[in-house]
């Protein structure tokens, strides 16, 4: 039986996030925005785990980690 996508965890590596906005643009659920510079997680509990921010950041700086 396959593991619900739930069990997946947002990761952001702030250290590798130059702020170019494209993970926040394709959020369909507004999950994410900018704060200084970086990619800041802002609702979490919004969350569907799509992993269009995943798929779109040109420096791999946020991902979903954990089993499908």
């Amino acid at each position: 039986m396959p593991t619900s996508i739930t069990n997946k965890e947002l990761i952001i590596k702030k250290d590798w996030c130059k702020g170019c906005g494209i993970c926040v643009e394709f959020c369909p659920k507004k999950v994410l925005a900018l704060k200084d510079g970086k990619v800041e997680i802002i609702n979490l509990d919004a969350c569907i785990k799509c992993g269009l921010c995943e798929l779109r950041c040109p420096d791999y700086a946020i991902f979903l980690r954990g089993e499908i």
